[in-house]
């Protein structure tokens, strides 16, 4: 399990973003430099994520819990096939493209090292929005991508560090529970009624997650009440 590519972008004015002031970052390139993953707390550094990364809606995206947007090659090429198009490391604005990894397989909590840098804990499921298709410029990319079932992660970071590109990935911890990526994103879009289930990932989920399920269960219960 490997590292292929670090991907860093830059806020640039589009005409399809939903954010106030038109920018994205979402148009991710590769970078040979080694990068640092902050975190919060760390002396000089604002935040969580990659430094010399920028984010365009900050509402959305960004923040400790959604930090790192990882992506598998493996998944980036099944949409090449189904696209019928090249798709480059970053293509779908992620800043870590992998190889080796399950990553929609991956527990929420589950934390990974990469190489002897940074320590990053699986928080979420990307969920796709109007930046990401007309990045795509594919024309209902929202509801296919949804309907794939394949999201890619969310990471927070627990420790801080250097990365670059050939870094090995490493499972430093797997949690008990059955609460995948994929399971996460069908619960928060396509089928709310697994919210309950989410639960189980306990302090690892994303707070905004953790919300909905409450609310699900004090209003429908849980599923073997």
């Amino acid at each position: 399990m490997k590292l292929l590519s670090v991907n860093l972008g830059r806020r640039t004015a589009v005409e399809y973003t939903d954010s106030s002031d038109g920018l994205t970052g979402i148009d991710k390139q590769p970078t040979d430099d080694a990068v640092l993953v902050t975190a919060p707390g760390v002396k000089g550094v604002g935040g969580s994520g990659l430094a010399g990364d920028e984010i365009g809606n900050l509402r959305h995206h960004g923040g400790h819990d959604q930090a790192v947007y990882v992506f598998a090659r493996e998944d980036l090429d099944v949409w090449q096939d189904l696209l019928g198009r090249p798709l480059a490391n970053g293509g779908f604005g992620e800043n870590l493209t992998t190889s080796g990894i399950d990553v929609s397989g991956a527990r929420i909590g589950e934390r990974w090292r990469i190489g002897s840098g940074p320590l990053l804990e699986v928080s979420g499921s990307r969920i796709p929005c109007r930046t990401f298709q007309g990045h795509l410029n594919e024309k209902g990319w929202v509801k296919r991508f949804t309907q794939h079932g394949v999201p890619g992660a969310y990471l927070r970071v627990i420790e801080p560090g250097e990365i670059r590109a050939g870094d090995p990935v490493e499972i430093a911890h797997r949690p008990a529970h059955d609460v995948t990526v994929a399971l996460h994103f069908r619960a928060v879009t396509t089928e709310r009624s697994l919210l309950p289930r989410m639960l189980a990932a306990g302090d690892a989920l994303h707070p905004e997650t953790v919300a909905n399920a409450r609310e699900y269960v004090e209003k429908y219960g849980a599923p073997d009440a």
